[in-house]
């Protein structure tokens, strides 16, 4: 089997390092150009992962580019996995990989299509998730599940946790799905539409806080958008306040004087913060 690789981020070389330990092959690797990865939070080089395995490296801006199509047709790839990499890939390059493009996802899918799976996840709260390997079509996250690793989410989850976890989940099922993968017998099982949902994007001015939001859901959105998100904030006499964790507490107890952090006799003291002009 011809095997590519596409990723930019710390989860997708995760993945790429367990290909390495299994002593798997890959035909060519493809990763953001220096220029665009600078603009891009928490890109990993490959160059030293190239030298070292020997796999072409192809640099692009975007994954549909003429360039990277045409390095993706002439690697000959039955698979092509794109891993940790927000770009959706456009209905021409399909044709030019032999079996199926794969693809990972922070849900059970078909639950959770869309962006931002994890911070919905917590502002949901839901007491499970998981990661769904599927077959990547021009519809987004609507492909045939190839396989699903899956975890608890524990009632006091944080962003920073179940990215590590989901991170732990890819890993995971590219040692699960390997040996079928370059012995051509991987396959899926199609997602039932009747369970499918989509949770739409969100933008770091989602992560405001305001008079509305009960305590508990001040506490779940901190929890949803601490690192490595942009974080949940207020406004205060001019200043924005970034709360990365706290805890409800009693008013008495507490060192702020905040009126949006206030409900009742309790309020939300944050632990971890910082102040933005």
């Amino acid at each position: 089997m011809r095997i590519g690789f596409v990723t930019a981020v710390q989860l997708g070389f995760d993945c790429l390092e367990e290909i390495e330990r299994l002593g798997g092959n890959l035909n060519l690797l493809i990763t953001l150009d220096d220029d665009t990865a600078k603009k891009k939070s928490g890109r990993v080089q490959l160059d030293e992962y190239a030298n070292r395995t020997g796999v072409p490296l192809h640099k692009t801006q975007h994954i549909n580019e003429p360039a990277t199509i045409k390095a993706i047709r002439e690697a000959n790839l039955d698979y092509l996995l794109v891993i940790g990499w927000s770009q959706l890939v456009a209905p021409e390059v399909f044709p030019h990989v032999k079996r199926a493009l794969l693809g990972m996802h922070p849900t059970q899918l078909p639950e959770g299509r869309g962006r931002a799976p994890i911070p919905w996840t917590i502002l949901k709260g839901l007491k499970q998730s998981g990661v769904s390997m599927f077959e990547l079509r021009p519809e987004v996250d609507s492909g045939d599940i190839m396989a699903v690793e899956s975890f608890d989410v524990d009632p006091d989850e944080t962003a920073t946790r179940l990215y590590e976890k989901a991170s732990q989940a890819h890993v995971t099922l590219i040692r699960r799905t390997w040996p079928d993968i370059i012995a051509g017998t991987l396959r899926g099982q199609p997602q039932d539409e009747s369970k499918a949902t989509h949770w739409p994007q969100r933008s770091p001015a989602d992560g405001e806080i305001t008079e509305q939001m009960s305590l508990e859901e001040i506490d779940r959105l901190v929890r949803a958008t601490t690192r490595p998100y942009p974080g949940a904030f207020l406004i205060n006499d001019g200043k924005k306040l970034i709360i990365w964790s706290g805890n409800i507490i009693e008013i008495g107890k507490s060192q702020f004087d905040l009126r949006l952090l206030v409900r009742g006799d309790h309020c939300y003291e944050p632990i971890d913060y910082q102040w933005d002009e």
